[in-house]
């Protein structure tokens, strides 16, 4: 096969999508880009690459495709620019950061016939893809309700750590924004697609001793309904509670599947009780599953072995010449249920019409719609308590964090 020549976008993330190019997956890395001058150079040096600091420059190096692990919410225009400019993309959640931003990437996608891909690596967990198998045969029938939790506490100074800076965006991201990592398994393994939602938010607590030592303008964590095509419901739950872990469940009309909580969490639980039909299965069974191809390599990479899959398909689908699964539809769908949410929970969780983008006619009423939180100006704020600016014993915790980070900025 022809090897694909990629460029990465950012030496923080951007790194395990570096380290899982080569052979096996037939991508070469030729270039990287970021304004980190030091890491930058570092990571060129590592990989033996050409860097850049200058994206238009790092776009007319001699590349097929360009994958974007550069800030959150700014995702979208990086990509249009980068399929303007003839490359196949593939990009970290999330897709968009606006609804019109979601509107402009599909048209462009259209228009310049590139391969995109949207980098969720949850779905391709083990117990994911074991779960997609096993729907895909049947053997739960047809959702009716689940469930998927992405909970991902940290000390303080792990925290401010990866935020430095007063207003990086992991400080004010809203509470619904991050939910991709909850909502791809159920899109991945069910093939549904939202159609209305519902967004809650909990807000920060003053006797916690994390809330004490960081800046934040946004909400600690949310709970996110959504009605899918079927009939089904779903709850997502996101972002900063206690009890770190990732869990997906999943009822049928015939049994129910699910990842363990606790212990060994790769594990997978089926219950099939086979009321009226004839016995092919146990009633209940756990098991470790394998991958499906790859396994040994998907064992060494990042994310629960997610990070292997995406660079695979994301080369798969451009040999091939064929959309993958996480396409920009469902990129762009699953990114806009943030706002979306953000929205319902500032309206009293008012249920909230999902846009189908696979439509003109539905992107035709949101393409100018660029409504954004801002932690500056405020309008609208990121939480939903309103106007809240860091305490002096914040402030100082986190500039002593960022300084042994190297970063001397405010």
């Amino acid at each position: 096969m022809d090897t694909i020549r990629v460029g990465v976008v950012g030496v923080g993330r951007g790194m395990s999508f570096a380290r899982g190019t080569g052979p096996l997956v037939g991508l070469e890395l030729v270039a990287l880009c970021d304004t980190w001058e030091e890491r930058l150079e570092q990571a060129g040096k590592q990989f033996d690459v050409t860097t850049y600091t200058d994206y238009d420059e790092f776009l007319a190096h001699d590349m097929d495709a360009v994958i974007l692990a550069n800030y959150f919410h700014e995702h979208a225009p990086f990509a249009i620019k980068a399929l303007q400019a003839d490359k196949h993309v593939m990009s970290e959640t999330s897709a968009c950061f606006t609804i019109a931003e979601g509107v402009e990437l599909i048209r462009t996608v259209e228009r310049t016939g590139k391969t995109y891909m949207f980098a969720e690596n949850y779905p391709y967990m083990v117990f994911n893809q074991e779960m997609r198998r096993l729907y895909r045969a049947g053997e739960v029938g047809t959702v009716m309700y689940a469930e998927a939790e992405y909970i991902h506490p940290d000390p303080a100074e792990v925290i401010m750590g990866r935020a430095c800076g007063t207003y990086h965006w992991r400080n004010w991201i809203p509470a619904t924004y991050y939910c991709t990592h909850s909502l791809a398994p159920i899109m991945f393994i069910t093939e549904t697609w939202p159609e209305k939602v519902n967004g809650f938010v909990m807000v920060r607590r003053e006797d916690d001793p994390v809330n004490e030592r960081t800046i934040k303008f946004s909400d600690a964590s949310s709970m996110i309904a959504l009605r899918m095509d079927n009939g089904a419901v779903v709850r997502l739950v996101q972002v900063y509670l206690r009890g770190h872990g990732v869990w997906v469940r999943v009822h049928g009309s015939r049994g129910l599947m699910e990842n363990l909580r606790w212990g060994e969490r790769n594990m997978l639980r089926v219950v099939r009780e086979q009321y009226h039909e004839e016995r092919h299965h146990p009633e209940e069974v756990i098991y470790r599953p394998d991958f499906p191809e790859f396994h040994q390599q998907a064992l060494q990479a990042g994310h629960g072995g997610g990070d292997f899959f995406t660079n695979y398909h994301f080369a798969e689908a451009i040999r091939r010449d064929e959309p993958p699964f996480l396409d920009v539809y469902r990129g762009v769908t699953m990114s806009i249920i943030g706002p979306l949410a953000y929205r319902s929970a500032l309206g009293d969780s008012n249920t909230i019409d999902v846009p189908d983008f696979r439509r003109e006619a539905d992107r035709v009423q949101y393409e100018n719609d660029d409504w954004r939180p801002d932690p500056v100006k405020g309008d609208p704020w990121p939480s939903i308590e309103g106007r809240k600016q860091p305490t002096p014993e914040q402030v100082a915790f986190s500039r002593e964090v960022w300084r042994s980070k190297g970063y001397e900025g405010e």
